[in-house]
This record gives structure tokens, C-alpha cells and sequence, in this order.
């Protein structure tokens, strides 16, 4: 309930901080035009993180019984189906409205490891699983991240920026884990806690508000920015943070992108992701219009 409200809080919140943003940016721009950036780009992320299914696994097993999956860490190239990378911002004098989406199809395929089941009968009692026994788990991920923020200009020169920002990101996930054991899992009085071939589903819908801040800084006489951002958010998750870093260069096309990205999110012990992240390098090209 409290996450909902603020979630709500948030959503208005940015609502009217883009409103604002767009009366003092058309009030305080003067003859300045608004100025647009798009940069799609490629992202190549290790996956790490704990997700902890709450549904009991088909197949059988004590009613209550929730699953725990070790999603990684797993390299991008091994489990990217499909993805779609990219991000813009409109920019007028010291305001910015930015957003960015990302959106990723993955397969992980005898990479993951089942981590423990709870046992039913035995209300918080994790019973672990050995390795050994593993023989094939699969974990599918179809995952869409959307972030939509206000920005101003706290600094502003003709080599180097630094903007504050607010706003919401959010995360859908759709995942499922389907795994084949050399034997099933039982509990100490010889119930049936996860059957040796099984699955189970879920998927989740995380709001959060945001606030951060970025920047870019010219390197010397060179056409070489440093480029970095770095926000802290909260709401359906206890604690996500994004990182980013790296390097510019101007070309007379628009600016290429070479820098390192890090995506963590944490939520309590009843729900899905369990320090989850996302962390790897990235390209891409900026183009100004």
C-alpha cells in the first residue's frame, strides 16, 4: 500500500517537475531553441542476482513452497535473444527533460543454479541444493526498463556540465525457471519439497522514484568529453541504483559512446529480485539535432 502511494506521489510529482521544467525553459530560454540528442546503443551486461520465486514449482511440492534461483553471473552474449537500447533528451538553456528505454529478451540455459527451496511443512526453513544434482536449468528473462526524468543545470560551461535530476524508472520483469534433477528434493520427514523435473513463472511490475545527478567534462584541448551519471532510487524496491561512466568523442556526425553501465536493484525478502544487476560496457552513438 505505502509503495503504491508513493509511487503515485512520484508519478505526480514528475508530472508537474516537467511541467515546470517546460514554462521556466520557454520563460528563461529567451531566443534559444530547444536542442534534441537521440543515442540508441548497445549494452553488454553480466547478470548476478537472486530471484526468489514465491510460487510454489509445478510438479508438485508442498503447498507455500517458494524456489530460489541463482541467475548468474552470466555473460550478455550467452543469453540475449532480442534487444532494444536507447535514450534522448530535449534540452533548453539550464532544462533538460531526459528518457530511457531498454528493453531485453534472454535465455539462460544449463547456466543457472537452483540455489534452495522452502519447505512447507517447516515455515522458513531453506533446504539447499546441491549442485550435483543439478543436470539442466533454464531461466527465461523478458525484461523492459523505462526511466523518464527532469533535469537542471547546476553548472554550465562551454567544456563541462552538471545537471540535478528527479524522476521515475520502471522495471517489468516476465521470468521463468524450468530445471531437470538427478533426484527430488525432499524435507527431513520425507515430503516431496521439489520434484526432480519442474518449472514455475512469475513476473513483476517495480515504480520507482529517482534522483541523481550527471555531467560531461572536457578532457584538455581534446574532442574527448568524461561523461557520468549516478541516481538512487526507491518505492517497489527497498534500493535501486544506476551507474554510468565513460568517454565521448565528437565527430562531425555526433558523439561516440564508449563507457561502463551498472544497474542494481533489491527488494525485500518477500519479493522477486534479491541484489539483482545488471553490469557491463556499452556503445553508442549520440546525434544532435
Amino acid at each position: 500500500m505505502l509503495g503504491r502511494v508513493f509511487n503515485r506521489l512520484m508519478c505526480a510529482v514528475v508530472g508537474s517537475t516537467l511541467l515546470i521544467c517546460f514554462g521556466q525553459a520557454e520563460a528563461e530560454g529567451g531566443d534559444e531553441e530547444w536542442q534534441f540528442a537521440l543515442t540508441p546503443y548497445l549494452w553488454l551486461p553480466t547478470i548476478d542476482g537472486v530471484l526468489s520465486y514465491q510460487e510454489p514449482p509445478s510438479g508438485g511440492g508442498a503447498s507455500g513452497d517458494g524456489l530460489n534461483v541463482n541467475a548468474g553471473p552470466t555473460d550478455w552474449f550467452d543469453l540475449l535473444n532480442f534487444g532494444l537500447l536507447v535514450s534522448g533528451t530535449a534540452q533548453k538553456g539550464r532544462f533538460s527533460i531526459s528518457s530511457d528505454f531498454v528493453y531485453l529478451s534472454m535465455t539462460s540455459k544449463n547456466e543457472g543454479q537452483l540455489n534452495s527451496v522452502g519447505d512447507g511443512s517447516n515455515p522458513g526453513v531453506d533446504l539447499p541444493i546441491s549442485g550435483d544434482l543439478n543436470l539442466s536449468t533454464r531461466t527465461d528473462l523478458d525484461g523492459l526498463q523505462w526511466s523518464l526524468t527532469a533535469g537542471y543545470a547546476l553548472s554550465q560551461t562551454e567544456t563541462s556540465t552538471m545537471d540535478v535530476f528527479a524522476g521515475v524508472r520502471y522495471f517489468g520483469l516476465d521470468v521463468s525457471t524450468s530445471w531437470e534433477l538427478t533426484a527430488e528434493i525432499t524435507a527431513p520427514d520425507g515430503s516431496v519439497v521439489l520434484p526432480a523435473m519442474g518449472g514455475v513463472a512469475t513476473d513483476t511490475d517495480i515504480w520507482d522514484g529517482i534522483v541523481g545527478l550527471r555531467g560531461e567534462v572536457g578532457i584538455g584541448e581534446s574532442d574527448w568529453d568524461f561523461l557520468y551519471s549516478f541516481d538512487v532510487g526507491a518505492g517497489d524496491s527497498d534500493l535501486s541504483w544506476n551507474a554510468f561512466s565513460g568517454f565521448g568523442r565528437e565527430f562531425g556526425w555526433g558523439d561516440l559512446l564508449i563507457a561502463y553501465r551498472h544497474l542494481e536493484y533489491d527488494q525485500d525478502s518477500s519479493s522477486l529480485l534479491q541484489d539483482f544487476s545488471f553490469s557491463g560496457p556499452l556503445i553508442g552513438g549520440r546525434f544532435r539535432f
